[in-house]
């Protein structure tokens, strides 16, 4: 069997590489040469894909990447997998996947399968793609070709996410379509959870997304009511968690980031307005979320003044730009909101994160693409008057940090079972 993959981003490539392990042929496609330039050498550009994997599976004959979208003639299955950000006004912006559909439509050929896995409002899949596929086929969908939407539950950096035995929800135009989306997936991951319509598959990804987004809200809340009462948000959430059952940990932070939970569900809450209903909860985490930044600016301005210093002038250290622990993903990270309030107020800014030693250009905040992560030394680090933790990776030295930085203020307790000097340490 032979399929295409068009994306080969952190949801395209790993699951490339995972039909390749059990044999299946995948072409990757993708608009940036230098991608599959790169993944034809045996290059990885994600750091938790190791280069070997790839190696292999170009060498086995199994995976090769292209820029050449008319080759989906070759195959018998097109897995879409590009991004699905908010526009300028924070609206859904779907047209990665509609320039997609258009590439891929006139190369499709009877009896191919069609499976989107962008996080999309309900109704995506069967109104917007499906149109953009029929009329530049000249095919009917579940009559000609088979659609499908199965949303991507990618997690990087957690080494336990396994892209195989992750269950793959599945949901088809027709009852057919279904039946082979859901063969073509159980190839490569064990266990298939089918839905009735590409529809609830769209919701279920939203309700996953949303779940998290307003409980990380509840704690970045919660976090600041707290600290006007003198109590660890942190020691809280740990105790609350010994209990066996009905309560789930979330962790909060100085804002939200990924592509996944800053997005996804203002996606549901533009597709409601269609149907007159009113997202209350989503909006209002969402208030929440976006605001932490500020806070955050509120706390270090609180730290440096009690130094008699001013954020004005002052030389201010982030730690971590990747928006999550131990990856080199930056997208929709909350350190670059930060960074820019900070410049806005007069601070010198400069960052460090092993994993991420230049900033790439991208569209939000290509402004910063350039810099470069500082080296992490006793005499630089002593250099600032404060550094601001935003991104727990564990390959920094915090004890290291805490004999050589004036002031820190930590944003995801870093800095816990640290022995630090008394008022170094402030909690944001």
């Amino acid at each position: 069997m032979k399929i295409a993959v068009v994306g080969l981003g952190y949801v395209g490539l790993p699951l490339s590489l995972q039909f390749a392990r059990v044999g299946v042929e995948v072409l990757g496609l993708d608009v940036d040469q230098k991608k599959t330039d790169a993944l034809n050498a045996g290059e990885s550009y994600i750091k938790h894909i190791e280069a070997s994997e790839i190696v292999e599976a170009v060498k086995n004959g199994v995976f090769k990447a292209s820029v050449d979208f008319s080759k989906v003639s070759e195959v018998e299955a097109v897995i879409i997998c590009v991004p699905t950000p908010l526009n300028k006004n924070r609206e859904p912006d779907i047209s990665y996947i509609v320039e997609t559909g258009k590439s891929v439509a006139p190369h499709l050929t009877k009896g191919c399968l069609v499976v989107l896995e962008s996080t999309t409002y309900p109704g995506t899949t069967d109104e917007d793609l499906r149109e953009v596929l029929e009329s530049g086929s000249g095919m009917k969908a579940g009559e000609d070709f088979h659609l499908a939407f199965s949303p991507e539950r990618e997690d990087p950096g957690n080494p336990d996410s396994k892209v195989a035995l992750i269950p793959k929800v599945v949901g088809g135009f027709t009852p057919e379509c279904l039946k082979k989306a859901s063969d073509l997936y159980s190839k490569a991951i064990k266990t298939i959870v089918p839905v009735s319509s590409c529809r609830a598959a769209e919701a279920t990804k939203l309700l996953e997304n949303t779940f998290r987004a307003i409980n990380i809200a509840l704690v970045n809340e919660l976090k600041i009511v707290y600290e006007s009462m003198n109590i660890d948000i942190w020691e809280v959430i740990n105790s609350a968690k010994t209990k066996p059952f009905g309560f789930m940990p979330f962790y909060p932070g100085p804002g939200l980031g990924g592509h996944c939970i800053p997005i996804d569900p203002f996606y549901l809450t533009w597709k409601a307005r269609e149907f007159e209903q009113h997202t209350r909860f989503i909006e209002l985490a969402g208030e929440i979320n976006t605001s932490m930044p500020n806070y955050v600016i509120g706390r270090v301005m609180e730290a440096l003044n009690q130094r008699r210093k001013s954020l004005n002038g002052s030389k201010v250290l982030i730690i971590g730009l990747a928006y999550k622990p131990d990856v080199d993903d930056d997208r929709e990270s909350p350190s670059y909101v930060l960074m820019d309030l900070l410049k806005k107020r007069g601070a010198e800014v400069n960052y460090y994160d092993p994993h991420i030693p230049v900033v790439r250009p991208s569209r939000e905040y290509g402004h910063w693409a350039g810099e470069k992560s500082i080296e992490w030394k006793g005499e630089i680090l002593q250099k600032f008057d404060l550094v601001l933790i935003s991104t727990r990776h564990a390959d920094v030295d915090y004890s290291e940090l805490a004999k050589y930085a004036e002031c820190i203020v930590d944003t995801r307790n870093a800095m816990e079972g640290v022995e630090t000097r008394p008022g170094q340490v402030w909690k944001a």
